[in-house]
C-alpha cells in the first residue's frame, strides 16, 4: 500500500502567509489496492457453479383457518413425495392479525367499542429441483376453499 502526503493549510491561516503563520499539517492518505482481473481458470469454475445451481420451488400458503392450512400443506407435501422430490418445510410464518374497532351504538353509548381481528396463518415449502411430473401434479392439485397459494421459482 503507498502512503502520499498532502499538505493542508491549518485552521484560520492561508499556505502564502497571512495574520497566523502557523506551519501546514500533513495528512497521510492510503491509496487503494489495485484489483486484479480474474483468471480465465477461474472464469471457467464460477461458469460451472451456475450450471450446476438448484432450481427452487418456493410454495407460500395462506388461510383464516388453521386446521385448512395444515391439511392443505399435508396434500401438498404428499403429492411432492409421491414423485419423489426433496422437501424443505413446511416453515410456519408468524400470523399477520389485523384487529378493527367499532362503535358499538353511534348516539348514546358513544364510549362502548367492539374489537374485531382477523388471523392469516402462514405456512412455506421448498421444493429442490422439481420436475415436470412434480409440478404437473401440483398445478393440478385441488385444495380447499380459503386457501390462498404462492408460487415462485428461484
Amino acid at each position: 500500500m503507498a502512503i502520499t502526503e498532502k499538505k493542508v493549510s491549518a485552521k484560520g491561516g492561508s499556505v502564502s502567509g497571512g495574520k497566523n503563520k502557523k506551519e501546514p499539517k500533513a495528512i497521510k492518505v492510503a491509496k487503494a489496492p489495485k484489483v486484479s482481473k480474474i483468471s480465465p481458470q477461474k472464469q471457467k469454475s464460477v461458469r460451472a457453479d451456475t450450471k450446476d445451481a438448484k432450481v427452487i420451488l418456493r410454495i407460500r400458503v395462506r388461510a383464516y383457518e388453521s386446521k385448512i392450512l395444515d391439511a392443505s400443506v399435508k396434500q401438498i407435501i404428499d403429492t411432492a413425495v409421491r414423485y419423489d422430490a426433496v422437501i424443505v418445510g413446511p416453515v410456519p410464518l408468524p400470523t399477520e392479525i389485523k384487529k378493527y374497532t367499532v362503535n358499538r351504538s353511534p348516539f348514546i353509548y358513544k364510549n362502548t367499542r367492539e374489537q374485531f381481528e382477523i388471523r392469516v396463518h402462514k405456512r412455506l415449502i421448498d421444493i429442490i429441483n422439481p420436475n415436470t411430473k412434480t409440478i404437473e401434479a401440483l398445478t393440478n392439485l385441488s385444495l380447499p376453499s380459503g386457501v390462498d397459494i404462492d408460487v415462485k421459482m428461484l
